[in-house]
């Protein structure tokens, strides 16, 4: 079995050697780009497990490369960059990020972050790629949720790690530290921010009132409950 293979996208060459030697003592393989142009055509032909992203490119935005590569890839993506604003953060993971390391960092720090957005829920390790509930199907293997009219509304790789959690449990309390713990990230303000983040998005994409969403349920000071019937296959 290959190991993981992530992919370093960052204009700065001392940056992605710094990365690439750390990645690969810890075992994973490497490909480095130093521009948007040439890391897009490789993924033609490419299928990293993890992407860390550079904001400050000189070809590209950096924030719409992160969107496109939530919406049309099953990588993880870590944002790497020197822009330390919450709202820089915020807009981020909004836009699909998994993770986001400031600029400067210890290698070992990204090092752990990958090995943690590789980290899968239980029911990812079952070989079941799709789930029913509620009228809706959540094909794991091609990031879709599919509605009861066959209409299809693609979800981040992000979005899917939350998601997979609450179907492998329904109707069971799910605790932030449980979440923090089978997600894997630091805890604290951030990937609270995080969570909230992603669970919005998933609220929104299955048409849920966010004011009282039948499915996916809050229970202030305590954590979520998922609702639904779910059977896997």
């Amino acid at each position: 079995m290959k190991a993981p293979l992530v992919a370093i996208l960052d204009d700065e060459p001392s940056i992605r050697q710094m990365l690439t030697d750390a990645l690969e003592e810890a075992g994973f393989r490497t490909v480095g780009y130093g521009r948007a142009t040439e890391f897009e055509a490789a993924l033609r032909s490419l299928s990293p497990d993890v992407c860390l992203v550079d904001l400050g490119l000189p070809d590209r935005d950096g924030l719409t490369l992160v969107h496109r590569l939530a919406l049309e890839s099953g990588a993880a993506i870590i944002i790497i960059s020197g822009r330390a604003q919450v709202q820089d953060r915020v807009t981020g993971l909004e836009l699909g990020a998994d993770d986001y390391i400031i600029k400067p960092f210890e290698p070992a720090e990204v090092v752990a972050r990958v090995r943690a957005r590789l980290r899968q829920p239980k029911a990812a390790t079952t070989g079941a790629s799709t789930a029913r509930f509620a009228g809706w199907t959540a094909h794991f293997d091609r990031y879709m949720l599919e509605d009861s009219d066959g209409e299809e509304t693609p979800f981040s790789h992000a979005e899917g790690e939350v998601l997979r959690l609450f179907l492998d449990a329904p109707k069971r309390l799910i605790t932030r530290t449980q979440m923090q713990e089978t997600l894997g990230g630091a805890a604290g303000e951030s990937f609270d921010r995080a969570m909230d983040v992603r669970i919005s998005r998933l609220r929104t994409k299955l048409g849920e009132d966010p004011k009282n969403p039948k499915l996916i349920k809050t229970i202030y000071g305590a954590g979520y409950i998922f609702l639904g019937d779910v059977s896997w296959n």
